[in-house]
């Protein structure tokens, strides 16, 4: 099939002063939330009272702790095929019903301070104030994987070289999963405490201490920039990332975003009722944020000027649409996952000419006043849902 390339513009038709601002999840006011994660339709959130999960695309959260630390932050969760992880302050917890039920997985950390936890393939590794950990078994036993000495605070990878933060002695990149590690501290301007990390593409973005800000790595972290742009100084604590954007967040400053790849910056804190964040995520319609003394809050993306590109177009959607040429309208069928997702139907100029939300397994959208020609239709914010549709 002949490939193509498309440039979308979201247009957004409502303003970002009137509906561009954050809502308060319910079932979370007035807690400190530290980590966050979405799974399809799967949204948690951990703090110091544990791990809560929504299934409302993050409007409403429920404590869902059975099994995980109770007596300590849940400050980090990551995910492989199979299961949910957290690592908390006693250690790691692994979930094979999306947090139904939790079972410690901490035989051989020494430390079961966890200050992050990461899959990368078929290994999971946690960082923690005395080195690294690294499973091969989905969490069942644990062995050091370097720096046993430094407090590791934060965790990236790209493909499968890994890249750490530490509080005290900056940034470090390992290429042997943890073997050796290589001290990568070049543009960092003498800043040493790094506790967020986020890897975009190959684009990696470091949080800095008070006094400095968001430093970005271009080349896998041999050389380091600081960024401005719009972002304020001082401490980042969280990133999230896709495609189209990149979100940081402050301690004490609100949340950023970026399109250009952080060359420039916009705050986004209408409505956040604390500016002090310590982790971000994105799922198909919001960006989410967790507080330090508020809980956690949503952004809608439908309110910010996106732009995304689908190259190498080859119509293999993951969504099903037919009839397809069609007349009038069109049936959409979807897994369960995408159900409340934001679809978008975009004519062959990149401009949206209708949007609304996937309401079920089959959503029928109705198309008549289109005039005939080709379309595009996206389903969430992956790009692998697009697919053309022909109206005669």
């Amino acid at each position: 099939m002949k490939k193509t390339t498309l440039q979308i513009i979201i247009l957004c038709c409502i303003s970002l002063s009137s509906s561009g601002q954050w809502q308060q999840c319910a079932g979370t006011t007035g807690l400190n939330m530290q980590a966050l994660l979405t799974n399809g339709i799967y949204n948690f959130a951990g703090g110091q009272t544990g791990s809560y999960v929504s299934t409302d695309i993050a409007a409403n959260y429920t404590l869902s702790n059975n099994g995980n630390d109770a007596v300590g932050p849940t400050r980090g969760y990551t995910k492989d095929n199979n299961y949910i992880y957290t690592c908390t302050s006693q250690g790691v917890y692994r979930s094979a019903n999306n947090g139904v039920t939790w079972v410690s997985k901490s035989a051989g950390l020494t430390n079961l301070l966890g200050g992050g936890i990461l899959n990368v393939g078929t290994r999971l590794f946690c960082v923690t104030p005395t080195g690294i950990f690294m499973s091969t078994n989905q969490g069942d036993n644990w062995s050091a994987a370097g720096l046993s000495t430094t407090d590791v605070r934060a965790i990236a990878a790209i493909n499968n070289t890994l890249f750490v933060g530490t509080n005290g002695t900056g940034i470090y990149k390992s290429d042997d999963y943890g073997a050796t590690w290589v001290a990568i501290n070049n543009g960092l301007n003498g800043a040493l405490n790094f506790r967020a990390m986020e890897s975009k593409g190959n684009t990696l973005f470091a949080g800095g201490p008070t006094g400095t800000g968001v430093f970005r790595s271009l080349d896998f972290g041999a050389n380091w920039t600081l960024l401005g742009g719009g972002l304020a100084s001082g401490s980042f604590r969280g990133f999230a990332s896709n495609s189209q954007l990149i979100v940081a967040g402050s301690f004490g400053n609100g949340v950023f975003y970026s399109t250009d790849n952080g060359d420039n910056w916009t705050t986004i804190n209408t409505g956040l009722t604390d500016l002090t964040i310590f982790d971000l995520e994105l799922n198909d319609n919001y960006i989410i944020a967790s507080t330090n003394t508020q809980g956690v809050f949503r952004f809608p993306l439908s309110t910010l000027n996106l732009s995304i590109d689908i190259s190498d177009f080859d119509g293999k959607s993951t969504v099903s649409i037919y009839p397809n040429p069609t007349a009038n309208q069109i049936n959409v069928n979807t897994n369960l996952e995408l159900i409340g997702s934001v679809y978008n139907v975009y004519d062959n100029t990149g401009k949206s000419v209708l949007t609304g939300k996937i309401t079920s397994e089959k959503t029928i959208i109705g198309l008549e006043n289109l005039v005939a020609g080709i379309y595009f239709i996206q389903v969430g914010r992956n790009n692998k849902n697009v697919s053309k549709i022909i109206i005669k």
